[in-house]
């Protein structure tokens, strides 16, 4: 898991950060970036993608990351900036602020999927990197919880939704809660609910 991070610092590189984000697909909330920068040769066989971990398993990871990484970096893109620049776009640029909230300038980028960022940072793309990164890995962990947490928030707010378990994702019964009480304003106006629904913006319910 660490192969990459490796071959970086081989070449010189002294702060590798690994990029990954949460929240693509769902129906509802911000998309949030992470970046992270381990120390060199760090391992822990429990880091993976964070999509095969338990929601427990997450949690107790994210504390470990947090106390064993040298910079985390995270960023939250609401859904009015998804709206108006498109998910792709949106979440390029959640990736970028997160590399930006570093407190440890990066010298080198390992980011997940295939598509570079817009900083002036030597960079790497690696697709299913959260699965073969393990600074990716814990980035994806990183925003995963991060995101988890905003959505119960936001269930607070709008239970009728339960977005404290689809954390808005397209679930039958996120979708059968959309057709009963309409959307609420974390809903993404960009993205279709049903197949036969119109991709022109909707009105929000308060």
């Amino acid at each position: 898991m660490n192969s990459f991070e490796r071959r970086a610092h081989q070449r010189g590189y002294r702060a590798v950060a690994g990029i990954d984000e949460a929240g693509r697909g769902p129906l509802a909330g911000p998309v949030v970036a992470a970046a992270v920068i381990l120390p060199p040769d760090y391992a822990n066989p429990d880091i993976t993608d964070s999509k095969k971990l338990s929601a427990k398993k997450r949690e107790g990871l994210y504390e470990v990351i947090r106390k064993d990484a040298l910079a985390i970096g995270l960023s939250v893109v609401e859904v009015p900036v998804i709206d108006a620049l498109n998910i792709f776009q949106a979440t390029l640029v959640s990736m970028r602020e997160a590399v930006s909230d570093l407190s440890l300038k990066p010298d080198y980028l390992l980011i997940d999927g295939t598509h570079r960022i817009f900083v002036s940072i030597p960079q790497e793309t690696i697709v299913r990197g959260d699965s073969r990164s393990i600074s990716v890995a814990s980035a994806s962990i990183i925003a995963k919880v991060s995101r988890d947490r905003i959505m119960e928030i936001y269930h607070r707010q709008f239970p009728q939704y339960n977005f404290v378990k689809n954390k808005g994702y397209g679930t039958a019964e996120h979708r059968r809660a959309i057709e009963l009480h309409g959307r609420c304003k974390i809903h993404r106006k960009s993205f279709r609910v049903r197949e036969k629904e119109s991709l022109q913006p909707t009105l929000f319910k308060n």
